[in-house]
């Protein structure tokens, strides 16, 4: 069993150049064997992991490299680790299944660079050595800004340069920090170990203003990756130009290598600078979901909209991870978004691709009432939409609600202030994707002039589209999946939120620990208890947020 892991990881690597020198007619097909394969891996690896012990290391699997200065290919995951993979195999195959028509010139590189760019990402949530992870964790950029530069929009070329330069910058900043990091873990005796849980424990006996420098290193980096505001301008050009796959690889699983990096990094390895910067990160957080939620009110371009959106949502995702205190609401909430946005955001895209190859154009003005030509694309339309903007029942919502939540409910790190203002976005989010809604599915039919160039006559006129064909058998099949996933984590959450608890209380201990030592400083404080107002106990210790440390014993 402990070879799963390492297969998964490897197989799109191995069938990458296998695909590229197969014949044209059979690359869709390979390709989609490929990621299908890695999904069944995948899950096989799910039914094998104990989710008993959820926060333990498992399938560990080490591979010596260069033993002088500590170098291994060591594997293993967590519960949070395996479901970011589930995540990434999930998406795979319908990246795939969606390009079949719209990639009709240099395939071979397209599925190649497809394929690099899956085991990469795996490579980075299963790895355990530093190295490993870094190596993985940067080398996602290479084939991204091949499928941007190559297989993008009309402004590709600017889009790869600015992806590549901010990303690759901030990574070698974060590069600088983790280094730093284990030459002190060596104490001066020259025997360097990379393992992330040995440099974990290390990283935190390091002093004040030594951990505010490594988090700030890490910031550099994971900032930029998720990204934060003013960290941001990149995405929404690279979503843009990016082809359909891309910006649903890019939206569903490369934005949370930052936050993923985060929880992995910053949090238990730099516990007393997170404490202290905490505030600051949730008001930058805060700033760029209202800011991004503003900019997208005045999108005329729907893809652009949707990749703004996600900018906003990801300010929500860090601002559950900074939402420390007595209870794991804020970092359960923020993993759940993760998994939610990467379904419900990579869905848009694709929807927003398929319309794309009928009418060329991602204009708002020029697509209208498309519900009365396309009603099985306008469903899946609203259907991710209501998902995306929290609608109770769909999987958006828990994540959000349990974010702000734990916002609200965490007074040493954030506060009610975060959680009020941050609210204002999930209002925000409502109207300006609702308004694109309304404009795009319903309403008037209205058609893109067949040349774009020329005046629009009127919508029926004879300079008009005709009207598109609604969805195939292909594109259903495509969107299907994620409907029902997206549907399933909206009404029963649980499983997943009870397999989080444990090792998200692993990560959050060393901050936790600060919080409380900082209150035993300050003394007792008086407080009114819940009995006393007559108010039932929550979380109680029945609840899976609360006592997390518990969560195995029950």
């Amino acid at each position: 069993m402990n070879a799963l892991i390492p297969l998964m990881t490897l197989l799109p690597l191995v069938m990458a150049p296998v695909t590229f020198a197969l014949l044209a007619y059979k690359l869709n097909w390979h390709a989609l064997a490929t990621t299908l394969l890695t999904l069944a891996i995948s899950i096989a690896a799910a039914f094998a992991f104990d989710w008993k012990h959820a926060d333990t290391l498992q399938l560990v699997t080490v591979w010596p490299w260069i033993s002088d200065f500590g170098f291994t290919f060591s594997f293993g995951v967590d519960a949070i680790s395996l479901c970011l993979v589930l995540l990434t195999t999930f998406l795979m195959p319908l990246a795939v299944l969606g390009s079949f028509a719209a990639i009709q010139e240099r395939r071979r590189e397209f599925f190649f660079w497809l394929l690099m760019l899956e085991s990469a990402m795996l490579g980075t949530f299963v790895a355990r050595d530093l190295i490993f992870f870094y190596i993985c964790f940067e080398f996602t950029l290479i084939p991204l800004f091949f499928l941007i530069g190559i297989f993008g929009s009309t402004q590709r070329l600017r889009a790869a340069r600015v992806f590549f330069l901010y990303t690759f910058t901030g990574s070698m900043l974060t590069l600088a920090g983790l280094l730093f990091v284990a030459w002190h873990a060596t104490g001066g005796s020259g025997r360097w170990n990379f393992d992330i849980s040995y440099l974990t424990a290390a990283a935190q006996q390091l002093s004040y203003p030594q951990q505010m420098l490594v988090l700030g290193a890490l910031l550099a980096g994971f900032a930029v990756k998720v990204p934060l505001f003013p960290l941001h301008t990149w995405l929404p050009l690279a979503h843009t130009e990016a082809p359909t796959a891309g910006s649903v690889i890019l939206a569903g699983v490369l934005l949370k290598l930052g936050t993923y990096g985060l929880l992995r990094f910053a949090l238990p390895m730099t516990p007393q600078a997170i404490v202290a910067l905490a505030p600051y990160i949730g008001l930058i957080a805060v700033i760029g979901i209202l800011y991004t939620a503003l900019i997208c009110w005045v999108q005329k371009d729907l893809k652009k909209l949707i990749a703004y959106s996600s900018v906003s949502h990801l300010g929500f995702c860090v601002l559950g991870l900074f939402a420390l205190g007595s209870n794991l609401i804020g970092p359960t909430g923020s993993v759940l978004y993760m998994i939610n946005h990467g379904l419900s955001t990579g869905a848009l895209f694709l929807c927003v691709g398929m319309i794309y190859e009928r009418l060329h154009t991602r204009e708002m003005r020029h697509m209208q009432g498309l519900a009365k030509v396309m009603p099985v694309w306008s469903f899946f339309m609203v259907f991710f939409c209501l998902a995306s903007v929290g609608l109770p029942g769909l999987n958006g919502f828990v994540g959000e609600f349990l974010t702000l939540l734990g916002a609200y409910t965490s007074p040493h790190t954030l506060g009610q202030p975060y959680a009020v203002a941050a609210g204002f976005g999930m209002i925000f989010a409502a109207i300006y994707i609702l308004y694109m809604v309304g404009k795009v599915v319903f309403g008037p039919l209205v058609l893109p002039p067949a040349d774009l160039h020329a005046p629009a006559t009127t919508p029926a006129g004879p300079a008009h589209h005709a009207a598109p064909k609604d969805l195939n058998f292909r594109e259903i099949v495509t969107l299907a999946p994620l409907a029902i996933a997206c549907l399933a984590l909206g009404l029963y959450p649980q499983p997943v939120i009870d397999c989080l608890q444990s090792p998200l209380e692993t990560l959050t201990h060393p901050v936790t620990s600060v919080v409380q030592a900082q209150m035993s400083a300050q003394g007792p404080v008086t407080a009114v208890t819940s009995e006393e107002k007559n108010l039932p106990d929550w979380p109680s210790d029945t609840s899976p947020l609360a006592n997390p440390g518990d969560a195995e014993h029950r």
